[in-house]
């Protein structure tokens, strides 16, 4: 983790740089966005707005659509009931679960269920991977107000780098109905050996969340990873000005093309408090990457087209 001191640092080129990106021009690009990474509420963890909160500030804003992710349970059951009371039929919303112990864990059966819920994403394990326990005493932390209890270290291989039974059976249901698989916070030799057997299985959609962040990897990796097809997402809340503000703004740039444009896609990965909503963090991830030379091509290519493509929708 940072020292507050380089914490400070970054804050400050951040602002430096967005201030000079009109809100209008941003404004513009944030229509028809979508962010697949949102932090909301009800949670273990503090949250500054509830899953209505964020769809409706994310569609006031003229945003596609949202994605809600929370680390114990899926969203997706109750969103035909958020798509009744929002009212807005061309704003959508999606989630998906975690496959972390909380939810049941490498569970096909739970997978099964959700999907015929409406799940859009299957996340690998995240607070309770193996990767991520073994590294929490560095930057990779959840913080929570509510101490949940010890749990087994996950990982979909075993010692051998074998992908488990059922883990395949989770990957079989997921190529089924064609959804969303993301890597978690698996550590990378687990993700190339998981998005090897996904990809033998027929699983078409494949994401990376915040790749250089607790997962270990390499621009080499982020790069390879792309060129077979992963959309290799880059979390705003990492690099925007944010209490999370963890890489440089060069970093940000350098993290981007490492995989390429084409292969990219930004998330807010925000609803924490003390931190920019998540329409917040998407405005100023836009500014922040026109700053550093993205054209606005380039930046629509990133917040709208790449990951409407992922969950189905034109662009």
């Amino acid at each position: 983790m940072p020292s507050a001191e380089e914490l400070n640092e970054n804050r400050e080129q951040v602002r430096t740089l967005i201030a000079g990106i009109d809100d209008a021009t941003a404004n513009r690009l944030l229509k028809g966005a979508l962010d697949l990474h949102v932090h909301s509420g009800p949670s273990t963890m503090p949250r500054q707005l509830d899953h209505m909160e964020a769809a409706e500030q994310a569609a006031a804003a003229g945003m596609r659509g949202v994605l809600f992710k929370d680390h114990h349970y899926s969203v997706a059951p109750v969103i035909p009931m958020m798509d009744r009371l929002l009212g807005k039929p061309d704003f959508h919303m999606y989630s998906g679960v975690v496959l972390n112990n909380s939810t049941g864990g490498l569970n096909p059966f739970v997978v099964d269920a959700q999907l015929k819920m409406g799940a859009k994403l299957i996340w690998m394990p995240t607070a309770q991977a193996a990767n991520h326990i073994r590294t929490s005493h560095g930057k990779v932390r959840l913080a929570s107000n509510v101490k949940l209890r010890n749990s087994p270290a996950l990982s979909p291989v075993d010692g051998y780098g074998n992908v488990l039974d059922e883990v395949k059976q989770i990957l079989d249901l997921i190529a089924e109905f064609d959804v969303i698989l993301s890597s978690g916070h698996l550590h990378v030799w687990e993700i190339w050996k998981l998005f090897d057997e996904a990809r033998s299985r027929g699983v078409k959609r494949l994401l990376v969340n915040h790749p250089m962040y607790g997962l270990h990897f390499s621009y080499d990796d982020i790069r390879d990873l792309a060129q077979l097809g992963a959309l290799i997402e880059q979390s705003a809340g990492l690099y925007i000005d944010s209490r999370f503000n963890y890489y440089s703004p060069q970093e940000l740039k350098e993290h981007i093309e490492a995989a390429g444009v084409a292969h990219s896609s930004i998330g807010s990965d925000l609803g924490q408090v003390n931190s920019p909503t998540p329409v917040e963090g998407m405005r100023q991830a836009i500014k922040l990457c026109l700053a550093l030379g993205f054209s606005e091509v380039d930046v629509h290519t990133m917040v709208a087209t790449n990951p409407a493509r992922l969950v189905g929708l034109s662009d």
